[in-house]
């Protein structure tokens, strides 16, 4: 269970800060409910509690982490698959871990990638995607501003 003030990642939408706990009632029954603050885009998102480990929130990673982060975005790319469907599965599974590291692979590899030989319209929205999730999480480990981060990674995938 998390508490107000934790920092947490949200599979699929990226890290933020629990605001509150609050009851609401939907659908006639009363549930518990963590409100989260989204750093980048000042958005706000409702999780029920009794959905997290469903979900998969974790806490966000520590100075470590991030440094493991880096030294996978310099490290040289993994074989894809040449096949785009399996290659989009495959990406798209582990972004749904939610596994910083898995997420900072995709994050190399599509951006290799796209350098090389270009992404279709669907991988450069994943890439999107994968680089906003990794630059949240990056932006309140870190307690930076989002531009900082961006910068920091084309430091680093370059």
């Amino acid at each position: 269970m998390f508490k107000i003030g934790d920092k947490i990642v949200y599979p699929m939408h990226g890290a933020g800060i629990i605001e509150s706990i609050e009851e609401k009632e939907i659908l006639g029954e009363m549930r518990r409910y963590y409100v989260l603050r989204m750093p980048i885009g000042d958005m706000k998102v409702m999780i029920p509690i009794m959905n997290v480990q469903d979900i998969g929130l974790r806490k966000v990673i520590d100075e470590e982490g991030v440094l493991r982060v880096l030294s996978i975005l310099q490290e040289k790319d993994s074989p894809m698959n040449t096949n785009w469907n399996r290659r989009y599965r495959n990406n798209m599974e582990k972004i749904k871990s939610g596994n910083v590291f898995e997420l900072a692979e995709v994050v190399r590899n599509l951006s290799t990638r796209d350098k090389d030989k270009g992404l279709s319209t669907g991988e450069k929205k994943m890439l999107d995607n994968a680089r906003q999730i990794l630059i949240s999480e990056l932006v309140l480990v870190k307690d930076s501003k989002e531009d900082k981060i961006k910068n920091l990674l084309e430091e680093y995938l370059a």
